[in-house]
């Protein structure tokens, strides 16, 4: 099964780069890729999506799931600690992550990860939530911070 997610995964990373190649539109390029990573994924994933750097917060940006927290302070949630701490995050029982912000009580685990701007600060992060336990992995974690990377430098945040 492992095995499987990576052959998913190195698909994935091609499919994004063919996809945004030469794209300016954050937005877009955004949408387009978090739904491809639902569409990998979507009997593991409840929500994909990221929150933008905006007005000294997170910002919701594009998604797929349930609707979602709109505003995150830096070092709250999730989400705020891997802005804050400036590194991925895996959570395998969010009900045990002190802060949790719990945008939808379906959520079991998570996994954030940051995205860095050319000056190295971060841009935003790419928020993963699954309905079950110990969803994710290394393996997540690794891939994930690929396509931050692939997203980083075709967009030039």
């Amino acid at each position: 099964m492992k095995v499987m997610k990576k052959e998913k995964y190195e698909l994935l990373c091609h499919q994004i780069k063919s996809l945004i190649s030469g794209e300016r539109n954050r937005i877009g390029v955004l949408s387009n890729v978090s739904a491809a990573v639902h569409d990998t994924f979507p009997e593991e994933l409840l929500w994909i999506g990221f929150y933008l750097v905006k007005d000294s917060e997170l910002q919701l940006g594009p998604f797929q799931g349930p609707v979602a927290c709109m505003h995150i302070q830096k070092g709250r949630g999730v989400c705020g600690t891997a802005w804050k701490l400036r590194q991925s995050i895996v959570v395998s029982d969010v009900e045990k992550f002190p802060g949790h912000i719990a945008c939808s009580s379906e959520s079991r685990s998570e996994i954030v990860v940051p995205l860095f701007g050319k000056s190295s600060d971060v841009v935003g992060v790419i928020d993963a939530d699954s309905r079950d336990l110990n969803a994710f992995d290394d393996i997540d974690r690794q891939y994930l911070e690929n396509i931050a990377k692939i997203l980083s430098n075709e967009l030039a945040f």
